[in-house]
């Protein structure tokens, strides 16, 4: 096999907003494919069409190319494996379902779901509380193995619902190798006879990801290993429909846990400790709920990707901050753990704050602009280019350019006055009461002028200049933050700066 001929898939379900273990799966997917000059492919995988979600699929595109990840083929974007929904290839499953019925490998089931809760309930005990409809119970149900060839076809004849399912094999050992994790051993007897074809002809993920990636010739297969306990299915229908030779090299990437490292990471974990799990804000058409997204937070595309992909992957040198194009040149399947990997969230604003900082200001400005605006900030580029770099250090998120820059445009709305009352003094009321008239005498507003002003003004005073810049800062930003003071004096204008001053007196005086 030649590097070009490598093709990968990312397989979402349209069901709802997508989760960051998805997007990793979609991220180490693509890294493959571009590290070996193959191709990406998004499939969307919609055969539940009772959790199918009106507007899921475009939002899936949509994180896709705001991740910078876009697929090379996909439903958007048309190659010569089409169709990439998997609603619209529906036709061919029941195909596939009856040759290996065909073949012995299948059967159909006509069991209600009366019967199915009933063969629960009938066959539960201590040493089996959830029975399975496997090799042990299938002779026992209605099925086309316990009915007459004539009783089947005529409940075929009749249009009666059932299902496709497997017929697993008893005591055999199926032997899955991992690109991960080495050679995995699965005993058939613990595995159930899974549905393929479901009553209303559509497959289940079974059947469906195994003729997709026949049909779309896709050299590697990589997901969660949440789908570890369905391989000896997948590598059975490989087997079973004549296509052992092409199938697909393996890899299960570890999973994304909760920051206790306590089970799989969860929306329901994002919302209880207040972080999103979503790569974009997702709002339910059906109860119109929001779930807040790492983009609309406030994190940039390179800064998530870069998270992600150090959930579970190094490049063994201890660096951590890569750009697409260098983890692209630095991949490696055999680099990712096998062990899951705990979410930080702390960790992630570390790496948009790293990013924030590497971010020329071209980079920043519409960004940051955008988020002024919404909030009320309507300021120009020019401007903006002087400020962003001032404060960029400060801002984890996109979102803190906000109370960062807002006091260069408006006065403070609070004043952290506290914080200046307990070392406050007449003798300092008098040094800024004097400061003021010698601002308003000063003809050239500049910063350095502005704070050799300051120092001599604090000398004849008799303070230090450090006891003055605290409570300068507060009267000009309303709290203990913000680039250099008398930068920000210079920003705002000597107008702004002799009006704060004077405000803040007032409420010191009080």
């Amino acid at each position: 096999m030649t590097a070009s001929n490598i093709r990968v898939r990312f397989a979402p379900s349209p069901t709802g907003g997508l989760h960051l273990g998805g997007v990793r799966t979609a991220l180490f997917n693509y890294l493959f494919a571009k590290k070996n000059k193959g191709t990406f492919v998004l499939r969307i995988e919609d055969t539940d069409q009772g959790r199918f979600v009106p507007g899921a699929e475009q939002y899936i595109v949509d994180c896709l190319a705001w991740c910078g990840i876009s697929p090379d083929e996909g439903p958007h974007k048309e190659g010569n494996y089409g169709p990439y929904r998997q609603s619209e290839r529906k036709s061919s499953y029941r195909e596939y379902a009856e040759m290996l019925i065909e073949k012995g490998f299948a059967y159909y089931a006509f069991d209600t779901p009366e019967e199915l809760e009933k063969m629960r309930e009938t066959f539960r005990s201590e040493t089996n509380p959830s029975p399975q409809y496997d090799g042990k119970i299938r002779m026992k149900m209605n099925n086309s193995l316990t009915l007459s060839k004539e009783r089947v076809d005529e409940l075929l004849e009749l249009g009666t619902p059932h299902v496709v399912r497997i017929k697993m094999p008893g005591a055999t050992e199926i032997i899955l190798r991992d690109m991960i994790r080495g050679e995995i051993a699965f005993n058939t007897d613990l595995v159930d006879d899974k549905v393929l074809l479901k009553a209303d002809g559509m497959p289940t993920y079974h059947l469906a990801v195994v003729v997709d990636d026949h049909a779309m010739d896709i050299t590697h297969a990589f997901r969660g290993e949440e789908w570890l306990p369905s391989a000896p299915v997948h590598l059975l229908l490989w087997d079973y429909l004549g296509w052992k030779n092409s199938m697909p090299e393996w890899a299960h990437f570890p999973l994304i846990l909760k920051p206790d490292g306590q089970g799989k990471l969860s929306k329901r974990d994002g919302d209880r400790l207040g972080f999103p799990v979503f790569a974009m804000d997702w709002k339910d058409p059906k109860s119109d709920e929001l779930t807040r997204g790492f983009k609309e937070m406030g994190f940039l595309p390179e800064a998530f990707i870069n998270m992600l992909a150090m959930l579970g992957w190094n490049d063994g040198t201890g660096e951590e901050i890569f750009g697409l194009d260098q983890l692209v040149e630095r991949f490696s399947i055999e680099r990712i753990h096998k062990g899951g990997a705990k979410f930080d969230f702390e960790k992630a604003k570390w790496f948009n704050q790293e990013w924030i900082k590497r971010s020329e200001t071209t980079r920043l400005l519409p960004l940051v602009k955008e988020i002024l605006n919404k909030n009320g900030i309507h300021a120009n580029d020019e401007v903006l280019e002087r400020l962003i770099p001032m404060v960029k250090e400060r801002c984890q998120l996109i979102n803190d350019f906000i109370p960062q820059l807002s006091y260069f445009f408006k006065d403070p709305v609070e004043i952290d006055i506290e914080a200046v009352q307990s070392k406050w003094d007449q003798k300092k009321h008098s040094f800024f009461m004097d400061w003021i008239a010698t601002l308003d005498a000063m003809e050239s507003w500049e910063m350095a002028n502005i704070e050799s002003a300051f120092k001599e003004a604090s000398a004849l005073a008799g303070i230090k200049p450090g006891e003055l810049q605290l409570p300068l800062r507060i009267m000009l930003v309303g709290a203990k933050f913000g680039p250099t003071v008398f930068d920000i004096a210079h920003q705002i204008g000597k107008q702004a700066t002799t009006r704060r001053i004077e405000n803040s007196l007032k409420l010191l005086a009080q």
